[in-house]
């Protein structure tokens, strides 16, 4: 449905608690459908009294029509990305692919007479320049192609930086520019920054920086080459120059980001779910999926399947001594997929490794709950992974779950420096071997001893490690702001 995001604004909570001097704008560059991050922090501080508008994408990238949903006492306004130059550059990077598309393009100019020339121009200059970009990335690709290899995680670096200029960032300055006037303007990621920065800049208030990760150290983003992640870490220190505050997910990212962006507060906001009570007659759902009996020992991986998470040493873990009756279960999603499937299929690992599809947030809790132990042996690959706080940490505690987690800072500070800890036991996550001993010492222990852990386990979620608890800290911050007069004028303006 399209609506103007000035209906957003004018959306007040439904016990009138909410006023004018209360409201605020997030910004995330998705289509904050699963986003549980996001999605607990506008609900609770809608709760505390806030009227809040998420400033988001449709799930369709092609989209042209705003659509607008309540979720909650939450606005959800999903604005589409500037789609024009898709199509260009489509047809840049692969004239001979994007021959129909030019041919219309042709048509077209020459039904209008001169005042098309500039569109055959256009045309022919980018069938001169493209022919030859397509024969070198050819070229260029050709040694990997012949080793089995595909294009790089992210896609080549002129596409990743395209896909910021002309996809991220024009969707920042569209969500930016509809954005409804608040008090404080709240972006999410490196993404969401400037589509934040940039209504802050058109209306005032107060500017906040939510960085779920150290984002130029995440995923494909840390392969780029060194001098494009300088400048991009420059653009992030000048969007951020001006937040009130910078909000993270775990101490460690805070020290690292507070020192680069010099901000001028910090506030750790563990990405820990809501306390949660175990049924009194659980069902089994995990094995009941997986199709084995009641008393198999299950060790459960949950969550994105992506590269560096550990995932293929899990499987090798199954073959090592003392692991023959325990068996491994992957419930999500992601680009690994089929290659897990195909991974699982083969007969070393005599049906023991299993994947699952992934369930949606609501239900999570209760399949988590039914595996013997959580392992989560994410690799040292990036600063990023090696500082991490993963979410499924946290959902397996909730649940009562033991972990077997990577040997990291912030892991260690969680799983055994917690008052009620050890909640599991710290692994190598490159050799698969320490793993295996991770788990067989979890589910070989006695059943007095696996109980007393997992009742650790669900105490210190009860005690620390919920939402309840984290929240509080992003309420303060909220209560502080709506009673401090807003900076001064912007020190810089987004791209």
């Amino acid at each position: 449905m399209t609506a103007p995001a000035a209906e957003a604004h004018s959306v007040v909570a439904a016990d009138g608690r909410a006023s004018a001097g209360r409201s605020l704008v997030m910004f995330v560059f998705n289509d904050c459908r699963r986003d549980a991050r996001v999605l607990r922090e506008a609900n609770s501080l809608a709760g505390a009294g806030w009227r809040v508008t998420i400033m988001a994408r449709p799930s369709d990238l092609n989209a042209t029509q705003t659509e607008t949903e309540r979720v909650g006492a939450t606005t959800i306004v999903r604005v589409p990305v500037p789609g024009a130059w898709r199509s260009w550059w489509l047809a840049f990077r692969n004239p001979v692919r994007a021959r129909g598309f030019l041919s219309t393009q042709v048509k077209a100019a020459l039904t209008k007479g001169p005042s098309g020339w500039f569109r055959l121009v256009r045309v022919g200059l980018l069938g001169l320049v493209g022919l030859p970009f397509l024969a070198l990335r050819l070229l260029i690709s050709l040694p990997g192609r012949l080793r089995g290899q595909g294009p790089p995680p992210g896609g080549s670096l002129v596409d990743w930086l395209f896909r910021w200029r002309f996809s991220t960032l024009a969707w920042a300055r569209a969500a930016g520019d509809v954005a409804p006037e608040a008090l404080v303007y709240h972006g999410h990621d490196l993404t969401g920054l400037p589509a934040a920065r940039r209504a802050w800049e058109r209306h005032g208030g107060h500017l906040v920086y939510d960085s779920h990760e150290i984002f130029l150290s995440s995923g494909s983003n840390a392969d780029r080459p060194r001098l494009v992640r300088w400048w991009f870490a420059r653009l992030e220190r000048r969007w951020a120059a001006d937040a009130a505050a910078l909000v993270t997910v775990n101490q460690s990212l805070a020290q690292v980001l507070g020192s680069a962006l010099h901000a001028r507060e910090v506030i750790v906001l563990h990405n820990t779910p809501s306390r949660w009570n175990p049924p009194v007659h659980p069902e089994d759902l995990l094995r009941a999926a997986a199709g084995l009996a009641p008393a198999t020992p299950v060790a459960l991986y949950h969550g994105s399947f992506t590269i560096h998470r550990g995932i293929e040493e899990l499987a090798e873990a199954l073959l090592q001594p003392g692991m023959a009756a325990v068996h491994a279960v992957l419930l999500g999603y992601g680009q690994l997929r089929p290659t897990l499937v195909a991974l699982a299929s083969e007969p070393r690992f005599g049906g023991r490794l299993h994947v699952l599809d992934a369930v949606s947030p609501d239900e999570l809790p209760a399949w988590v709950a039914t595996a013997d132990v959580g392992v989560l042996p994410i690799r040292r690959s990036t600063q990023n992974h090696w500082l991490s706080t993963p979410n499924k940490l946290f959902e397996a505690l909730a649940v009562g779950v033991p972990v077997v987690a990577s040997d990291f800072p912030e892991m260690r500070r969680i799983v055994v420096d917690d008052p009620l800890g050890p909640l599991g036991v710290l692994c190598d996550p490159d050799d698969p071997a320490s793993i295996a001993r991770g788990i067989l010492a979890i589910v070989e222990a006695d059943p007095a001893a696996r109980a007393d852990l997992r009742s650790r386990c669900l105490r210190a979620a009860h005690e620390r490690w919920n939402w309840e608890t984290e929240v509080a800290r992003l309420i303060d911050l909220y209560g502080r702001l709506a009673s401090a007069p807003p900076p001064g004028p912007a020190s810089g303006t987004t791209a």
